[in-house]
């Protein structure tokens, strides 16, 4: 039988690597989230223990290995309309606002995951569209970036099961927005699809290649990140919003003590983060 145990020097080693390379912070006492993602390794790699998996993936010569257990780390699944009030916001006062620019508008979705959240901005956009003709002169687009491969992957086939499409999706938007499949699933139509251009980026390293952009969503990732990297990242965010950008984070996640870079907005409900001038 398949050796699942973790020493704790080698629990605390993976931490150290995990964080350099990801910077993803795991707590203490966090090794069944490492056994449960990583067990099915052994099996697909031949290994016949959780430690060698974790020691083999810290030689920088396994690259294969290294990038599956970066990869099922960093995975995590997300909802369709994450706590609706971003998306009303973008709706009813942010777009008609950027409408008047005359130019596109471009959104950046951080750490996009499975792809829920770059297309339920997608559909907002549409609906927008659909409702107010005309008023998105400069039209808009959507970079949806992440680290793992895997989930970019599943992201550009735009293709969702029953369990996922139940999580935050009205079946009015599902008959809207999606067409079925012969295996039971739901697509997403190809107008949807074009608005969103995903690409592999780990939100370390720099995001001059990237471009500028009006709004960026980051919710519920700055979390796993240690204070430094956080700051790190809220940085490099504020560098590449156009002036007055907009920034939202996760309803649980705060900048005070990180930045001074941004003003924060109340809304009713939720807040969001502009760039200051």
């Amino acid at each position: 039988m398949p050796n699942k145990s973790l020493a704790e020097t080698e629990y605390t080693q993976f931490r150290l690597f995990l964080e350099q390379h990801s910077g993803i912070v795991l707590g203490d006492n966090k090794q069944y989230l490492v056994r449960s993602r990583l067990a099915p390794l052994m099996g697909q790699f031949n290994l016949p223990s959780l430690s060698e998996v974790v020691k083999l993936s810290m030689k920088p010569t396994e690259r294969q290995l290294r990038a599956s257990v970066i990869d099922a780390m960093t995975t995590n699944e997300t909802l369709w309309f994450r706590d609706r009030y971003p998306f009303e916001l973008l709706a009813n006062n942010l777009l008609p606002e950027y409408g008047r620019l005359g130019r596109p508008l471009k959104i950046w979705s951080a750490a996009c995951s499975s792809g829920q959240e770059p297309y339920s901005l997608a559909m907002t956009i549409l609906e927008y569209q659909q409702k107010k003709p005309g008023t998105l002169p400069g039209n808009a687009s959507i970079l949806a970036t992440d680290l793992s491969p895997t989930m970019l992957e599943r992201c550009k086939h735009a293709e969702y099961d029953n369990l996922a499409l139940g999580r935050g999706l009205s079946e009015e938007r599902k008959r809207h927005f999606f067409a079925a499949t012969p295996n039971g699933t739901m697509v997403i139509n190809d107008n949807v699809k074009r608005l969103v251009n995903f690409r592999a980026h780990n939100l370390l390293e720099s995001y001059t290649l990237l471009g500028k952009f009006d709004i960026i969503f980051c919710r519920n990732v700055l979390i796993y990140f240690s204070p430094e990297a956080k700051a790190k990242i809220l940085r490099q965010f504020a560098a590449a919003l156009n002036p007055k950008g907009i920034l939202f984070l996760g309803a649980s996640e705060s900048i005070a003590g990180l930045t001074e870079e941004f003003d924060m907005v109340r809304c009713n409900p939720g807040i969001y983060y502009q760039k200051k001038t």
